[in-house]
């Protein structure tokens, strides 16, 4: 049946008409037929010109005049019951709609009340979806009833009153929803279970009653107020589907559960999840989406969270990455139910790192590129499953940063060495592995990837201070001796430092890289000088100046320079005088290299050596042999120092002593070896000393300690200087936390200083209060 179109306007009749009379009999009899046709025949399209005489009948009623000259708009007597006499048509109107309706009602009601399962759904959804168009059809019918009288009642709080459509749905819920709503409600239940088993079901017959459902949740308090309160939707149906939910996937996950393995299951689980959030758009209520998606979670993941838990440290035992972003995705839907995840990944990493340290034994403690490379090996599969799996989760990431963290600054490599410095030592060594010239280097851009690595393992070093300490040394001698692979890869490596640490953990390397420059521009200016002067030195000489304060050298040890090269020295002394006065030239001959040519060998070599091993050769050119209590005194050279270096020469073959195989004494003799022969014809002879080596290592640890204490100084007297008066817990807790960044303080030396810095009189025990610093201005 269409619905006509607009209905006419409330002044149209009066024109026509006049004032007149009109009784509701005199209307009832066509407008009950008019009506009957409405609700029966439902397939045969009332004309337009039948419903504008219904329209008419219902209008003409509602304007006409009655007894006391008023319109009949239904005036209420007293306490809201109509008064006598012929006004109250409005409302007489009213009353016989509802009893049509409501006979209607019973009458359909006959053939529905017997009636089981989809019988009565498909019975249910057709005699709903007739009667709701029909009452629209009747809505339209009433609208003046509606507009007028229907509003004044409601408007002057008359309870029970509705507008038609209104009233037609009431009346269904009275007459036809509530005798039969048990039963659709459970052949709705039983559709759905049998959809959930597997079987195909016609959805439209549940679609047709979740929409009467629906429509039926009137706003009782409010009767003319649009959309629905869903009350009858959630009690007829909604709370029983819960219930019978849980109870289905109860049963259904224990005993899959009981008969499959934990990562089927899992699959499972996913499926079923994915069907309910379907089902909702396909023929539920779309509020229902998130209590059922709570319901199903309670039953299929939270009670069997203990289950997930042990099966995790399987999947990751397995590397089952697939399986363990299954599980992430679902345990992730249980609120705070990821905790328990994080925690065995963290352990589980940790363990790795550690396992992974210890398989390398012994080696990793003087190879720095087996020990990071291992770290990162653990770091790289574990952030990319991370990534991957856990969806880079804050959790799942801090979880993987604590772990590397513990791993790193604490595992069998720092036990061996009995020292948690030991990590960033390695890494300082890895990274001057990577920068110095070599023949293994990388490319630029394999380099710069490289670098990116060691920033990852850098970032979990708790002692920062140790590996800046470290590298600032072996960046200062592969300055020195021009052994960088590339400037670039230099300045980019202290720019990732000064990005991680801020500008002062790197303004002395970056210093270091400024004198470089300057002493370029300051060996042309002294060529420049020779030049013009009249007594060019008679060979290739040249220096670097580095400033005191930003290079990790030594003073120089006692040294007599051979007289060859007195003369340069004292010549370049001069100029820099000239140029800088006020300024003192501290000469770092342990430090310094040069180049002899051979006249006494078979064939003419070219040995590059250390300043020492020239010294010592050198005085080959006044005799043959020396003993080694000779040449101390010729050189000055400390006794233990002097006897490596002639070590050294002994081993490259250029010097021989009857004592080589045994100790050398001070009474050795050390002759020159003529016989000397080489494949090459430039010969490197600067290799480091053991010492040398070892007393450096010993140093740089014990200025790490110095520098420590007085960091930790430094940090009591700012935060004191702020405070004022703490008490000793607390001036713990904040040292720490200021000083986290560059190294961890340990407690007895923060105690250490404290007292350093009472007896210095910075601060004082505060009288009569227990552990209470006060600050002395």
């Amino acid at each position: 049946m269409a619905l006509p179109g607009p209905s006419p306007t409330s002044n149209s009749r009066q024109g026509t008409h006049g004032l007149k009379q009109i009784d509701l009999d005199q209307i009832w009899g066509d407008l009950k037929d008019g009506i009957e046709q409405v609700y029966t025949n439902k397939h045969q399209n009332m004309s337009k010109t039948r419903y504008m005489e219904l329209y008419t009948h219902v209008y003409d009623y509602c304007t006409s005049v009655h007894q006391s000259g008023q319109r009949a708009t239904g005036t209420k007597g007293k306490k809201g019951h109509p008064p006598g006499g012929a006004q109250f048509v409005g409302f007489e109107l009213y009353k016989r709609l509802k009893d049509f309706l409501k006979n209607y009602l019973l009458n359909l009601l006959k053939d529905g009340v017997d009636l089981m399962d989809e019988e009565v759904l498909r019975f249910y959804t057709k005699q709903w979806e007739e009667y709701q168009f029909s009452s629209k059809v009747l809505n339209g019918i009433c609208s003046y009833l509606n507009r007028h009288w229907v509003k004044r009642e409601c408007d002057e709080g008359r309870k029970g009153i509705y507008e038609i459509y209104q009233l037609a749905l009431v009346s269904w819920r009275d007459y036809l929803f509530k005798p039969l709503h048990k039963q659709v409600t459970s052949a709705v239940l039983k559709l759905i279970e049998k959809e959930r088993n597997g079987e195909t079901i016609n959805t439209r017959l549940v679609s047709g009653v979740m929409n009467c459902y629906v429509e039926l949740g009137l706003n009782e308090d409010d009767p003319s107020a649009k959309g629905q309160t869903l009350s009858v939707y959630k009690e007829a149906f909604e709370n029983t589907f819960l219930e019978d939910t849980e109870r289905f996937y109860t049963r259904e996950s224990t005993e899959f559960l009981r008969q499959n393995p934990v990562t089927e299951y899992m699959k499972k689980a996913e499926q079923r999840l994915l069907e309910e959030s379907r089902r909702v758009q396909l023929y539920l209520h779309e509020t229902t989406l998130e209590v059922l998606a709570k319901t199903c979670e309670k039953v299929l993941i939270e009670k069997h969270l203990e289950i997930f838990h042990s099966e995790f440290q399987n999947l990751l035992n397995d590397d089952k990455n697939e399986d363990l972003g299954r599980m992430f995705q679902l345990v992730s839907r249980i609120p705070d139910g990821l905790g328990e995840l994080r925690n065995l990944l963290e352990a589980h990493i940790h363990n790795q790192g550690l396992s992974a340290i210890e398989k390398c034994g012994e080696t990793a403690l003087n190879d720095p590129k087996m020990y990071v490379n291992t770290i990162l090996d653990v770091h790289r599969k574990y952030n990319a499953l991370v990534m991957t799996a856990f969806n880079n989760e804050a959790g799942f990431v801090a979880a993987l940063d604590k772990a590397c963290g513990k791993f790193i600054n604490n595992n069998a490599i720092t036990r061996m060495a009995n020292s948690s410095s030991k990590s960033p030592e390695l890494l300082a060594k890895y990274c001057d592995l990577l920068l110095k010239k070599s023949s293994k280097n990388p490319e630029e851009s394999e380099l710069e990837d490289t670098l990116n690595q060691v920033m990852i393992v850098f970032k979990y070093i708790e002692d920062k201070d140790v590996f800046q300490k470290f590298y600032s040394k072996m960046l200062a001698k592969r300055l020195v001796q021009h052994m960088s692979a590339s400037d670039d890869a230099e300045a980019s490596m202290i720019s990732k430092l000064k990005q991680a640490c801020g500008f002062e953990y790197t303004s002395k390397l970056q210093r270091m890289f400024q004198d470089i420059g300057v002493s370029k521009d300051l060996n042309e200016q002294f060529k420049n000088h020779l030049a013009n002067s009249n007594e060019p030195l008679d060979l290739d000489f040249s220096i670097q100046v580095l400033s005191s304060g930003s290079w990790p050298f030594q003073q120089s040890f006692t040294f007599a320079l051979p007289q060859e090269l007195e003369r340069s020295v004292q010549r370049f002394t001069m100029f820099y005088s000239s140029q800088h006065s006020g300024r003192k030239l501290h000469w770092l001959y342990n430090m310094s290299k040069g180049e002899l040519v051979t006249n006494c060998f078979k064939n003419r070599y070219t040995l590059q050596a250390s300043t020492f091993q020239m010294a010592v050769l050198l005085q080959y050119n006044t005799g043959d042999n020396f003993t080694i209590t000779q040449l101390q005194e010729s050189t000055q050279i400390k006794m233990d120092i002097l006897i490596q270096v002639i070590q050294i020469l002994l081993k490259s073959k250029l010097l021989v002593s009857e004592d080589d195989e045994g100790e050398l004494q001070p009474s050795s003799v050390v002759s020159l070896f003529f016989n000397y022969k080489n494949k090459k014809l430039r010969v490197n002879i600067n290799v480091p000393m053991k010492t040398e080596m070892k007393i450096e290592q010993e140093t740089t640890h014990k200025h790490i300690e110095e520098d420590r204490k007085l960091l930790i100084q430094a940090a009591i007297v700012r935060i004191m200087k702020m405070r004022k008066v703490l008490k000793h817990q607390q001036l713990l807790a904040e040292v720490l936390n200021q000083l986290s960044s560059r190294f961890k303080p340990r407690v007895p030396v923060i105690k250490k200083c404290i007292d350093i810095l009472i007896e210095k009189e910075y601060l004082e025990r505060t009288e009569g209060q227990k552990d209470t610093y006060s600050y002395l201005a």
